[in-house]
């Protein structure tokens, strides 16, 4: 995959962040855990579930970096509160993954599978969000480890434990469940502009049915 080119962007006003957002200069470091270790001969990306043909796909990590490279601009707003804007992501749209892996037509959700049986569900519309890629790159520099390498998911309209760090595969649901996050307190949805930081805030409809 080749890498984007170089751009200028512009400081945002605070006004601009989601509710109760700071501005972040530069990418602090935040994970759960210690950063995995690559091992290229071992690195496989899967997509499984509910898929339209019933089968398991599977890239290894040579197969995936062949795989048709986009950029796109996005922020990353941590629950912690630091807005980090205006980032150039490059990497595999979900999109893209979608359509070299359709899903059965039932599909309403996704569940994005990271080492360590780390995960996060998404809807199935945030998922196709032109948005929505599988980063290897930020501002033209290949992902490190600490920050995801060698694939992370950005969503930039959702907070960024949605996406995780070191992708493995996508799990396709027909029905919702809770992510890692989700099971521990965080809202189910996760839209930083409504401020859906917590699942006590949940409306009836965010979160699966009991």
């Amino acid at each position: 995959m080749g890498q984007p080119e170089s751009r200028e962007r512009q400081e945002p006003e605070q006004s601009e962040l989601p509710p109760g957002q700071r501005l972040q200069r530069g990418w602090p470091v935040t994970h759960y855990g210690p950063v995995p270790k690559f091992r290229q001969e071992r690195w496989e990306f899967r997509v499984f579930g509910a898929t339209a043909d019933g089968d398991k796909h599977c890239w290894n990590h040579e197969e995936f970096s062949a795989l048709p490279f986009s950029t796109v601009v996005g922020d990353l707003h941590c629950v912690t509160k630091f807005s980090m804007v205006g980032a150039e992501w490059g990497g595999v749209p979900a999109r893209t993954i979608m359509e070299l892996a359709p899903p059965a037509p039932s599909v309403t959700h996704v569940m994005v599978w990271a080492e360590y049986g780390f995960s996060s569900n998404l809807r199935l519309a945030d998922f196709l969000s032109d948005r929505t890629i599988f980063a290897t790159h930020k501002d033209g520099e290949l992902l490190t480890a600490e920050h995801g390498f060698p694939v992370r998911l950005v969503v930039p309209h959702l907070y960024a434990w949605k996406g995780p760090k070191w992708v493995r595969g996508v799990e396709y649901m027909t029905a919702d469940r809770r992510g890692f996050w989700e099971e521990r307190g965080y809202h189910n949805v996760g839209d930083p502009w409504a401020e859906q930081r917590y699942s006590y805030q949940e409306l009836p409809g965010d979160g699966p049915e009991l």
